[in-house]
């Protein structure tokens, strides 16, 4: 099992959310938040999000322009 990276973490953060990955997966996330600032800030991020939204980006069903605009401004605010 390899650890993730900031991107690959990404790609997760929904699932991790939701609670929709497996264990392995999971804890690899949970692994690399406990080390890594910036990752963690966006995962709270996402976590706001959703509150305010009330559900999860992907199950509000944001179109796919709203979904990559939010995906690249987390991405440079991790940078």
């Amino acid at each position: 099992m390899t650890d993730l990276n900031c991107d690959e973490l990404v790609e997760l953060v929904t699932g991790y959310l939701d609670g929709a990955l497996d264990g392995a997966t999971a804890q690899r996330v949970a692994d690399h938040l406990a080390a890594c600032d910036g990752c963690t800030t966006y995962v709270d991020q996402m976590r706001q999000t959703i509150s305010a939204l009330g559900s999860s980006p992907a199950e509000a069903e944001l179109p796919d322009e709203v979904r990559d605009a939010l995906l690249a401004a987390f991405r440079e605010r991790s940078d």
